[in-house]
């Protein structure tokens, strides 16, 4: 799913705020927006006007070009060669158990010495 702008702004204002050690109700009260309304912006959930934004910012003593330069940076599309598959984990560990001979044809009557058996933490 594609991140919304709201939800990258919102996630950076919380971010914000959080490593300033702000409550909501302080930034809130000094920003003079409602703290229900602060909630759903950093949640994502409503579009801040650029006043709004604006007076956020000041309360957090956080500029408004550095909140769009690292939503900025959120938005930007990663590079395809980048992406990794996803595996499901039991795919994962099924071929981790395959390829270090867990399970399969291990026992009294294997052939294999015991001294290749490798134990796999879970």
């Amino acid at each position: 799913m594609t991140l919304l702008l709201r939800e990258a702004i919102g996630g950076t204002l919380r971010r914000a705020r959080t490593e300033r050690r702000r409550t909501l109700r302080e930034v809130s009260h000094q920003a003079r927006v409602s703290l229900g309304y602060l909630s759903e912006v950093e949640r994502g959930r409503k579009e801040a006007s650029s006043e709004l934004l604006s007076a956020i910012c000041e309360a957090l003593d956080f500029s408004l070009s550095d909140l769009l330069v690292e939503v900025a940076a959120l938005m930007r599309p990663v590079p395809e060669e980048l992406l990794q598959p996803l595996v499901p984990i039991g795919n994962r560990h099924a071929d981790l158990r395959r390829s270090v001979g867990v399970g399969v044809g291990v026992g009294p009557s294997s052939s294999a010495p015991a001294s290749s058996l490798v134990s796999v933490a879970a």
